[in-house]
């Protein structure tokens, strides 16, 4: 009896040995799968169709993880918070963004993180908070709704019923115009007509405008030698000229110096003497013209004889 319950007791020993060692594997493989995995939060302004748990993220087109988790914010229903399972050594920086994105037509919604310089530093450094948070931007498809949708508010503008009134009254407009003109196809049919005979003329003119410019152009370049030879020889006399005007100056240097320092300063009291002679003569003039011969004897004229 007492053997038996020292195998029971062995047996249960071994048995809880067996669990705590098995609990003891699985705590090692859940720390050491942590261990190379960290978690991170998203949370979109979009609608987020087509997303759904085990979804990939993919950074720069390269698969990094997985979605664990979607749920909605708790204070505002229109966010969809994303938890994002990314291998350890995935460099996520604090201005790298996360948004929706799709292959191809087609293809299932995945997540794209794109960004991260390299010199930010790392987010999980900067955000202390239990589980950091990616920031997002808008999709390409929310981007083409937006779009989308500025079109169609600007059309609702564009097409506004005073809008269409002012279309509808510039077709009447115009269809007044279009039957003016038509009424008036006879004087249109005179009038282009008249412009291509007009146009005939221009075109005689030109021609005979362009032979009479090839014309001169030839007689230029027949002359252009000879007027170039002979300013050739003009420019040679020239040069001959101011070589032989310089040799001059040179030879009579001296007495141009002395004429310049000695006769400049004689010529004003010259001028002056002359200026005076000038006056004088003036003065004469004017007295032969009021009476010469008074002025000639020195006596005044003799008065004529008047009968009483």
């Amino acid at each position: 009896m007492e053997t038996k319950a020292n195998y029971v007791l062995i047996g249960v020993f071994t048995l809880l040995v067996a669990v705590l060692l098995l609990g003891f594997g699985l705590w090692a493989a859940k720390y050491s799968s942590d261990k190379n995995w960290r978690e991170y939060d998203v949370v979109f302004n979009e609608p987020v169709t087509g997303l759904t748990e085990g979804s990939s993220v993919q950074y720069n087109g390269i698969a990094v993880g997985t979605v664990e988790d979607l749920k909605l914010a708790p204070n505002d229903p229109r966010q969809v918070i994303a938890r994002l399972k990314l291998e350890a050594q995935t460099p996520v920086k604090v201005d790298t963004k996360a948004k929706m994105s799709q292959a191809g037509l087609t293809g299932s919604p995945f997540i794209q993180l794109t960004g991260g310089s390299p010199a930010a530093p790392a987010l999980v450094a900067s955000d202390r908070r239990e589980v950091p948070v990616i920031q997002t931007e808008p999709s390409a498809l929310k981007n083409i709704a937006d779009t989308a949708s500025r079109l169609v508010e600007r059309m609702d503008e564009v097409l506004s019923a005073e809008n269409v009134k002012r279309i509808a009254n510039s077709l009447e407009s115009i269809e007044g115009m279009t039957g003016a003109i038509g009424d008036q196809r006879e004087d249109l049919r005179a009038m282009i007509i008249n412009a291509r005979h007009a146009s005939a003329q221009l075109e005689v003119t030109l021609t005979t405008t362009h032979g009479a410019i090839e014309r001169i152009d030839r007689e230029v370049i027949r002359e252009l030698p000879a007027l170039m030879d002979k300013l050739d020889s003009t420019l040679t006399k020239f040069e001959s000229a101011a070589g032989g005007a310089d040799a001059i100056l040179n030879e009579n240097r001296a007495a141009i110096s002395s004429f310049a320092n000695d006769g400049l300063a004689q010529l004003g009291p010259t001028l002056a003497e002359l200026r005076s002679l000038i006056r004088d003569l003036r003065l004469v003039t004017d007295r032969l013209e009021g009476g010469p011969a008074g002025y000639l004897l020195g006596r005044d004229a003799p008065k004529e004889f008047e009968p009483k």
